[in-house]
C-alpha cells in the first residue's frame, strides 16, 4: 500500500472557525495530542497575523519534535520572514506560502494580473527556501482556476524549489468527480511532479470535503490536509477521522495507509471540542455521540448477534471504550493512577491528587464510574486555568408557579462572597448572582448541555461562550447536577478571561 501523509491544520484553519479561539497553552496541548495521534505534519498557525499566533508557532516548534512543524505565510517577504523566525527551533520545519490563482480572486481580491501572481509565487518560494529546506506552495482557489495557468504556476514553483504543492478546493466548490479529474489533469500536464509531494486541501461548503479528499488521493495526491472534527472556515474542512477511517475500512478499494494511531482519535476529538468550545454534533461520522449507538430493534438484535451486521468499524478502533466500569468508592490512589495511565494521562503529583479528589467526590454522587468520567477528570488536570473565582455553594429555587432564584457562595483569593438573584430560570438566576459577585459585564453567546455517560446519575457537561469587551472565551463545567455544571462553566469562562488578560499585560 502507498502511504498518504496526514497534514493537520486544526491549529490554523480549524481555529479560524467562527467562535473558536485558542490560547498559546491550549494550542500547545492540542499539538502534543496531535503528536500522540502521529500526524505527519502540524500546521501550527499564521505567525504574521498576530503576536499570539507567532508565540504559539514558536512554542510548538520548540517543544513538539516528531511531526513536521509548519507555519502559513502569504506570498510576502514580511510574512515569510516571520514564519521562518517562528520556526527557527523546530526539529522538522516547513513554510507554507500561498497566493490565489483564480480569476475572481486575482481580479477582485488581489487586484493583480496573472503574470504578477506568477512572479509573486516563484519569488515567495525562493525566499522561503532561505529559512526552511521544505517549502509548500498553495495556489489558493485552485479548483476555480484556469487549468493552463494553474499548471504553469505549479511547474514554476517546483523549478524554484517547492517540495510540496497543495491543491486547495478553497470554497468547497467541487464534486468528487470534478476534484479527482482536476488532480488527475495536474498529474498529466505538470512535469517533474515526482520531485515533490502533491497535496490536497478540501472545504466542506457542499458537504463533500471527505469525498473530494478521497477522490484526490485516488487521482495521485499523497498528502491530505484536514482538521479534527472537520472544523474550519465556514462549513469546515475535510475531517481527519473520516478520511483515515475510510482508508482503513475500505482497503479493498483504497490501497493506501497512514501513520495515524487510530486509538487516539476519540480522545483528540474530545480535546479539540473542549478547548475550542465547538461541540461535536451527535450524528457526526466516527466521533459523534451516536456513531456507535443503535436504536432500532432490528439493529440492536443484529449487533447483539454479530457486531459487524451494523458496525463497519469497532468503537475500540478509535479509542472509545463503551461503558466500562473501572473503579468504585473504595478504590485507592494506586488503582486510580494506573487506570489514568491506561487512559493515556501522565499526571504529576499535584494533578493526580486533584483528579483523585474529584473522583472520590464523584463516587459519593454516582453509583457507577465509567472511563468517560475519568477522561473528563484527566482532561481537567492536563490544562488548568488559575481559579480566581471558585464556586463553593449554589442553591436554586424554581418551578412553573414561582420566580426562579439562585444563591451562590464564591471564594476569591481566600475571601468568600455571597449573592442572590432572580431570573427567567435557574441558570439565568445563577448567572445573574455570579455577575453580582464578579462585577463583570458579560454577554452569554451560547449554552449547551449534554450527558457524559448514560444513566440517571450521569455527569452533565455544560459548555458556554461568553463575550466581554470584545473578547470571546469558552467555559466548561461538569457535575451530576446540571445547574452546578452550568455555574461552573460560567465561572470557568470568567477565569479564562482573567487569565488571558493577565497574560496579555505581563
Amino acid at each position: 500500500m502507498e502511504k498518504v501523509m496526514v497534514f493537520d491544520t486544526t491549529l490554523r484553519d480549524g481555529e479560524q472557525s467562527p467562535g473558536a479561539s485558542l490560547t498559546v497553552e491550549e494550542k500547545l496541548e492540542i499539538a502534543r495530542q496531535l503528536e500522540r495521534l502521529k500526524v505527519d505534519v502540524i500546521e501550527t498557525g499564521f505567525p504574521a497575523s498576530s503576536p499570539g499566533d507567532f508565540e504559539a508557532v514558536r512554542r510548538i516548534a520548540r517543544e513538539v519534535k516528531a511531526p513536521v512543524i509548519t507555519a502559513l505565510a502569504r506570498a510576502l517577504p514580511s510574512d515569510i520572514e516571520k514564519a521562518g523566525e517562528a520556526l527557527r527551533e523546530a526539529k522538522h520545519k516547513r513554510i507554507h506560502t500561498f497566493i490565489a490563482t483564480s480569476s475572481i480572486h486575482m481580479e477582485h481580491k488581489l487586484r493583480m494580473g496573472p503574470r504578477q501572481v506568477l512572479s509573486s509565487a516563484v519569488e515567495a518560494v525562493q525566499f522561503a527556501k532561505q529559512f526552511t529546506p521544505e517549502v509548500e506552495f498553495s495556489p489558493e482557489d485552485a479548483s476555480r482556476s484556469d487549468l493552463a495557468f494553474l499548471c504553469e504556476v505549479i511547474q514554476a514553483v517546483i523549478e524554484r524549489g517547492a517540495t510540496v504543492v497543495n491543491i486547495p478546493d478553497t470554497v468547497g466548490y467541487c464534486t468528487p468527480d470534478d476534484f479527482g479529474t482536476l488532480v488527475g489533469k495536474i498529474c498529466q500536464h505538470v512535469p517533474h511532479l515526482d520531485r515533490i509531494t502533491l497535496s490536497i486541501h478540501c472545504h466542506n461548503d457542499l458537504g463533500m470535503a471527505t469525498a473530494n479528499s478521497i477522490a484526490g488521493i485516488k487521482a495521485g495526491a499523497r498528502q491530505v490536509e484536514c482538521t479534527i472534527n472537520g472544523i474550519g472556515e465556514r462549513a469546515g474542512n475535510a475531517s481527519l477521522e473520516e478520511i483515515v477511517m475510510a482508508l482503513i475500512t475500505r482497503r479493498d478499494l483504497l490501497p493506501f495507509c497512514t501513520n495515524i494511531n487510530t486509538g487516539e482519535i476519540y480522545r483528540t476529538s474530545r480535546l479539540v471540542s473542549r478547548l475550542t468550545g465547538i461541540p461535536v454534533q451527535p450524528n457526526k461520522a466516527i466521533v459523534g455521540e451516536n456513531a456507535f449507538r443503535h436504536e432500532a430493534g432490528i439493529h440492536q438484535d443484529g449487533v447483539l448477534k454479530e457486531s459487524a451486521t451494523y458496525e463497519i468499524m469497532t468503537p475500540a478502533s478509535i479509542g472509545l471504550k463503551e461503558g466500562e466500569l473501572v473503579l468504585g468508592k473504595h478504590s485507592g490512589r494506586h488503582a486510580f493512577k494506573e487506570r489514568m495511565k491506561k487512559l493515556g494521562f501522565r499526571l504529576d503529583a499535584y494533578q493526580l491528587e486533584a483528579a483523585f479528589k474529584s473522583f472520590k467526590e464523584l463516587t459519593d454522587k454516582k453509583r457507577e464510574v465509567f472511563d468517560e468520567d475519568l477522561i473528563f477528570m484527566g482532561e481537567e488536570q492536563t490544562f488548568r486555568i488559575p481559579q480566581v473565582y471558585v464556586l463553593e455553594y449554589i442553591h436554586t429555587v424554581t418551578g412553573n408557579q414561582i420566580l426562579p432564584t439562585a444563591t451562590v457562595r464564591i471564594k476569591k483569593k481566600g475571601k468568600v462572597f455571597q449573592e442572590a438573584a432572580c431570573g427567567d430560570g435557574p441558570i439565568d438566576a445563577a448567572y445573574r448572582a455570579i455577575d453580582r459577585v464578579t462585577r463583570m459585564k458579560l454577554n452569554l453567546l451560547d449554552y449547551s448541555l449534554h450527558s457524559v455517560t448514560g444513566g440517571k446519575d450521569a455527569l452533565g457537561e455544560v459548555m458556554v461562550k461568553v463575550e466581554a469587551k470584545g473578547k470571546m472565551v469558552t467555559g466548561r463545567g461538569v457535575s451530576t447536577d446540571i445547574i452546578e455544571a452550568g455555574a461552573k462553566a460560567y465561572l470557568n469562562a470568567i477565569n479564562r478571561l482573567i487569565y488571558r488578560e493577565g497574560k496579555r499585560s505581563s
